[in-house]
């Protein structure tokens, strides 16, 4: 090929990405959603066409390093034993009748009830999180429990019971009235929580996150979960701990309930079950707190939750992180991470933040606006890094990262963390908060 050719043929495949750009964005935007398509389209996001280990991969080819994803990508992209098992059930049977009995679904939740808390040995598998909120509520009413107890900033999804007990305002109000006898309580704080539940608190349901991640990654006093464990026992309440987000060895433990050693009438799984591959979602219950679904299980069913398409990508990523060892290399990781990043960017840019904390693989760095997030995260993607966003508290951004991250993958963060310190430090040098 000579020259003239080759650059012909380069020029026609630029072309070629521009056009298709083009045409995904128009389809958003008179298809999907026209304030998403404006939204990308000023911003200049790329399409990702495909994924892998920690690295997401533009219409260019271009490698993302993926620490965003909410969550959802602690084994990483396209795990090879994930894949391979999806791909087998795939060919084999993806879902199932509803009538015969399904073997995946029961490999499932024994796979799962093997490695949450104790005495929590019965799963409703669901499509998702949300659902997962919407079984755990459910529950707690079968179990007589009216007044669902929630935290301020807390998030549990957007359905509309899981809504209903998500702490913030915003995203209430335009669908009011929601559940009724909801109450928010400060977050951390067991004085309120005992105070609320001294009134009728045998007809409460308290449901809370272990670490509110949404909310801007805020930490709870050392005790707080015993504490409130030992209030809902005390006073005869239900507790739904809610491990969307924080479970799955995110928090460098199986569960946040893992580090103060309790035990929740419902803990709810999603996000990281999924292995990267297949969206799927638990409610992991108690015998007592069950005993209502095993008495009549048509009380509650859905047809798809617990296909056996989801349920292979379930018991192949359980298997990874045991396998792998997922669970201490999180924790591992959090341990480098956390303080590299809080030497680099007080060492950098103090003026422009608040706070930078986190557990295991979860991290927030909180930033003295929500404009200044902002840009920290488009400059990070600049440097080819995905980041989050905590839709409960805009002014934190979020590191989430696969526990598969390699040595060279925290450098090219921890660089790129750097770079755009140094770069907002020069942008904003006479900024004071």
């Amino acid at each position: 090929m000579n020259n003239e050719t080759g650059k012909s043929s380069l020029q026609s495949a630029a072309q070629g990405m521009v056009l298709e750009r083009q045409a995904v964005l128009r389809q958003y935007r008179y298809h999907v959603n026209s304030g998403l398509a404006k939204l990308n389209e000023l911003m200049g996001m790329p399409l990702e066409v495909r994924s892998a280990g920690s690295l997401v991969f533009d219409e260019k080819d271009t490698a993302y390093l993926d620490c965003g994803g909410y969550g959802v990508f602690i084994v990483g992209h396209c795990h090879p034993k994930i894949i391979e098992k999806v791909k087998a059930q795939l060919e084999r049977h993806p879902l199932s009748t509803r009538l015969l009995v399904n073997p995946e679904l029961a490999k499932a939740a024994e796979s799962l009830t093997s490695v949450t808390p104790e005495d929590l040995d019965f799963v409703c598998f669901t499509n998702s999180g949300a659902e997962a909120v919407e079984v755990g509520i459910k529950i707690a009413r079968l179990n007589g429990k009216r007044k669902l107890i929630a935290m301020q900033g807390g998030f549990h999804g957007k359905t509309m019971g899981a809504l209903s007990i998500t702490g913030r305002s915003h995203y209430q109000m335009p669908f009011s009235p929601l559940l009724p006898d909801v109450q928010l309580i400060p977050f951390g704080d067991a004085d309120a929580l005992r105070a609320v539940l001294s009134r009728n608190g045998d007809q409460a349901c308290v449901i809370l996150e272990p670490i509110q991640a949404e909310g801007g990654v805020i930490i709870p006093p050392t005790g707080y979960l015993q504490d409130v464990q030992n209030l809902c026992s005390q006073h005869g309440a239900f507790f739904i701990l809610d491990e969307i987000q924080t479970g799955m060895g995110r928090l460098g433990a199986w569960w946040g309930a893992d580090y103060e050693g309790v035990i929740p009438d419902v803990l709810l799984v999603g996000k990281g079950l999924s292995g990267g591959a297949v969206p799927v979602g638990a409610a992991v219950v108690k015998a007592a707190a069950y005993a209502p679904l095993n008495r009549d299980p048509f009380l509650h069913s859905s047809t798809f939750a617990g296909n056996p398409l989801a349920m292979a990508a379930a018991q192949a990523a359980l298997e990874v992180v045991k396998s792998d060892g997922l669970v201490v290399r999180a924790r591992e990781l959090g341990e480098k991470l956390l303080p590299a990043l809080k030497q680099t960017l007080f060492n950098t840019c103090p003026h422009l933040l608040t706070d930078v904390r986190g557990t295991g693989l979860l991290i927030g760095i909180e930033f003295n606006t929500a404009s200044l997030a902002g840009e920290f995260m488009l400059e990070l993607l600049q440097r080819k890094v995905i980041v989050s966003h905590s839709l409960n508290a805009h002014r934190v951004m979020r590191l989430t990262p696969p526990a598969v991250l390699t040595e060279l993958e925290c450098d090219w963060l921890l660089g790129a963390i750097q770079e755009t310190a140094c770069e907002l430090k020069q942008r904003y040098r006479h900024y004071s908060a």
